[in-house]
């Protein structure tokens, strides 16, 4: 299967979507889905591109059983929240970039449930804004670099 850009793309910014419709953190979504189904999800995208994001949301929250959560970050937002396709661009750029030895499945399934992930999603914060080479350099060292 070939997981071009338009795909990973798409699959980051369904996960953002329907994390902040379920009000669950990022790694939260992937789990449910799972490798298999995030493998499913890159392979669908082809055909997904062409529904609206609230069918195929509603689709993967059935098909993966995901629950509502407590994590809401864009009600408790002072400021202007970035649109999930933004955000799902970032990730995408910052998954492709960091997937070495891994899958791309894996390395969305990585990204995703790591510390960094939270961190984005923080939009409180300027975190989101950061230069992508800094966030990825952030996720290979497992830590934030600076302050």
């Amino acid at each position: 299967m070939k997981n071009d850009f338009n795909n990973i793309f798409f699959v980051c910014s369904m996960i953002e979507y329907v994390s902040r419709i379920t009000q669950n953190k990022r790694g939260a979504v992937v789990r449910a889905l799972g490798i298999e189904g995030i493998r499913k999800q890159l392979s669908d995208a082809e055909v997904n591109h062409c529904l609206t994001f609230d069918q195929v949301a509603e689709e993967w929250i059935n098909w993966y059983n995901i629950s509502d959560g407590d994590f809401d970050s864009v009600a408790d937002c002072k400021y202007d929240v970035p649109d999930y396709m933004a955000i799902g661009k970032l990730y995408a750029y910052i998954v492709t970039d960091v997937q070495e030895n891994n899958t791309v499945e894996e390395t969305i399934m990585n990204f995703f449930s790591s510390f960094l992930s939270d961190l984005i999603s923080n939009f409180n914060s300027d975190f989101y804004c950061q230069n992508p080479e800094y966030l990825e350099c952030c996720y290979k060292e497992g830590k934030v670099l600076w302050d």
